[in-house]
Parts: structure tokens; C-alpha cells; sequence
């Protein structure tokens, strides 16, 4: 981290018109058993073009989902994530203009604001490119700062299955690459659900056996994941976290509930309300999506979904027109 901060007037002129444009994917959390630690990246994508200015002031066009509903000023949280990157490397902020076209669903469990986060950093080190050299740890540690928690802005900024950990050095990732028969499927529905009343319901200790058992689980879900799809209706089983935030969402377990009694390898996704089948192969996501659309109670949207292997994807432009 630089000692002294550069002024807005300098940075400013050494950044005018320069452009970063950021593409970020969708993330699911958890995955059953791997609480905070597990996190895989989807082919749903927000994209975002950040142009820096000499004139001071943010200014943000929101397009898709958010849209008359986000903040449009510094405290987007897009903004603010390249707010938190700049004054770690001792840069003011020079002026900004947003423009984001997102299709992440927000508060659904499908790591939007991870995503938000992920692309602001991104964004940053763009505009900051042959300024500062951001590694990929730096990076990780910048977003996990601001999420809480590396295991949703693990997958969103490398994409792929990641088992993400914290170390008195920080944050940590192991990057694996999903079995191609893996075809996830995300049931998105309505309602949202705050993650930080998700987390107030869990209890602070489990039992000895559920701890076991979910390790257990955790270390067959890798194996499932990237070698053996077949086991991942016995690999996402959880005694962790699901069971306790059930009642805050019943349509969720009631639907998860149907599924797993059907041999779909369905949880919860991230904090929830969404609903993630990890279907061993294409023919399974056509059955839980047949499943669903019989049974539910309330409208879900179905999301048939590829695995993203690439993560944060960024771009830079330096000056001229668009």
C-alpha cells in the first residue's frame, strides 16, 4: 500500500477517459454441506463499463435487474468497492460514471453483491493498470474484506469450484475444474432473503455429529463435483446450516424437500431463497424443472445454467471514445 495518497487533482488527469469494462458471473454458495467454504460460478453475468474522469462526481446508470431500485451515486456498491481499492493503494478517487447492465437476481442467494464487489475491484485494477500490479491474493483479500466471507467472491473472481479458507495471512483459494456432466439448474423465486438474517439464525454450536457428518459430506462433494457426478445426491446432504433457516423460507425447503425425495441432488443456494439442483446430467434438470413447475405454490423462474470457468473478466481502454 502506498504511504502517501495521491490527490484527486493528479490521479484524475493521469486517468481521464480511461474505460474498464468488467464482465462477472453469477455465484451459489454452500452447495448443501460446504458452509462458507464451498463456492461454484455460474453463466449468468452482470457487466459493467467504469470510465474514470478528471471532473469530480460518480454518476451511475443502472439497466436490467436494480434498475429505480440501487443507489445511482458513491454509495453503489460497485463504486464504493473501487473507492475501497483505490484507498488501499493510497490513490484518491477520481470521477467515475457507472454504467451496469446486471441480470444476477439480488437477495436470492445467487451472490450479487459478491459479484458487485468483485467487479468494482476489477474495475479498479483497470483503471489503475501500469499504476499498481494487484495480484489474484490481493485481489481475493480486497473483496473478502468488504463481503465478509471469500466463499461467493472466490468463484465470481476466478470462477470454476472453489474451496476458499481463512489464514492469519488472509484468505486463501484452491480453483477445480467441474465434471462436465455437472448441469446446474437455479429455481429463483419472487421473495428475497436477507443474508444477514439468514446468518442470525444459525445457532452458534452444532452437535459433534452433525460437524462429522458434514465434513463427511464436504470431502464426497469434491469428489462428485470433479470426478463422480453420480454421488452428488449423497454428497450435498447437510446438518449445518439448511435445517435451521428452513422456516424462514418454507417454500424453498418444501421444494428442496420434493426434489431430494425424487433423487435430485437439490439445496439451498448461498443464503437463500433460491432453490440449486446439481443435476448429475441434462435429463435431470428437465425432471426437477418439471418437478417444480407442478408442485410449486408461488412463480420461480427456472435457470438452466452452465458452469463459468473463467471468473471476473476485465478489459481496458485507455482515453478515446467508446
Amino acid at each position: 500500500m502506498t504511504e502517501a495518497v495521491t490527490t484527486f487533482s493528479d490521479i484524475g488527469a493521469q486517468l481521464d477517459g480511461r474505460r474498464a469494462t468488467v464482465k462477472v458471473p453469477a455465484t451459489t454458495a454452500n452447495l448443501g454441506p460446504g458452509f462458507d467454504t464451498l463456492g461454484l460460478a455460474l453463466a449468468q453475468y452482470d457487466e459493467l463499463v467504469v470510465t474514470a474522469s478528471a471532473a469530480p462526481g460518480v454518476s451511475v446508470e443502472v439497466y436490467g435487474v436494480g434498475a429505480g431500485e440501487v443507489p445511482t451515486d458513491e454509495s453503489h456498491l460497485v463504486v464504493r468497492a473501487i473507492a475501497h481499492t483505490f484507498e488501499h493503494y493510497g490513490y484518491a478517487l477520481p470521477g467515475l460514471h457507472l454504467e451496469a447492465h446486471n441480470t444476477i437476481p439480488h437477495g436470492r442467494g445467487m451472490g450479487s453483491s459478491g459479484a458487485a464487489i468483485v467487479a468494482g475491484i476489477m474495475a479498479a485494477r483497470g483503471l489503475l493498470d501500469g499504476i499498481v500490479e494487484m495480484s489474484e491474493g490481493e485481489a481475493l483479500a480486497l473483496a473478502t474484506d468488504m463481503e465478509g466471507h471469500p466463499d461467493n467472491v472466490a468463484p465470481a473472481l476466478f470462477g470454476g469450484l472453489t474451496i476458499a479458507w481463512m489464514t492469519p495471512e488472509g484468505p486463501q483459494h484452491k480453483k477445480l475444474m467441474v465434471h462436465r456432466g455437472v448441469s446446474p439448474v437455479v429455481f429463483v423465486p419472487e421473495h428475497v432473503m436477507s443474508t444477514a438474517l439468514a446468518r442470525s439464525l444459525q445457532p452458534e454450536s452444532v452437535p459433534h455429529e452433525d460437524a462429522v457428518f458434514n465434513v463427511s459430506r464436504s470431502a464426497l462433494l469434491i469428489a462428485a463435483l470433479i470426478q463422480s457426478p453420480e454421488l452428488l445426491l449423497a454428497a450435498t446432504e447437510d446438518k449445518l446450516h439448511q435445517s435451521y433457516r428452513a422456516a424462514a423460507m418454507p417454500e424453498t425447503d418444501r421444494l428442496i424437500r420434493l426434489l431430494r425425495e425424487n433423487g435430485l441432488p437439490a439445496v439451498v443456494s448461498g443464503a437463500g431463497p433460491s432453490v440449486l439442483v446439481l443435476a448429475s446430467d441434462p435429463s435431470q434438470r428437465i425432471t426437477a424443472a418439471k418437478l417444480v413447475a407442478e408442485n410449486a405454490t408461488t412463480p420461480w423462474q427456472t435457470l438452466m445454467l452452465a458452469v463459468d470457468f473463467k471468473g471476473a473478466v476485465e478489459s481496458t481502454t485507455r482515453g478515446g471514445s467508446h
